[in-house]
């Protein structure tokens, strides 16, 4: 299981505002250990969904560009102060993380 996200989310009229910091080496699998020479395989984050009281209010798709401890910032309409926002993600190994937090 990865580390939890760690997720601010607060309302700001009608706009939910939702950041997140996701911790993970996201390896592109195109570097080499300094000491062996030999590739690091690639590991890295190949979906992240949010979904705002059960419903997906966004969806992303990454690859191996993306840095290491990604940062996802975005918003929607329809939420409101006690609602509850959870993010999920997986990686290309399997792994994968999930953490809730309440709209502010």
């Amino acid at each position: 299981m990865g580390k939890p996200i760690k997720i601010r989310a607060k309302v700001k009229g009608d706009i939910s505002e939702v950041k997140a910091l996701m911790p993970h080496d996201m390896e592109s699998g195109l570097r080499r250990d300094a000491e062996t020479n030999e590739l690091i395989p690639a590991h890295y984050i190949t979906e992240l969904v949010a979904e705002h009281n059960g419903e997906i209010v966004m969806t992303a798709y990454w690859g191996p560009a993306v840095s290491r401890n990604p940062y996802v910032s975005f918003s929607f309409t329809g939420g409101v102060a006690g609602d509850t926002i959870k993010i999920h993600w997986e990686d290309n190994q399997g792994d994968s993380s999930t953490t809730e937090a309440v709209l502010k």
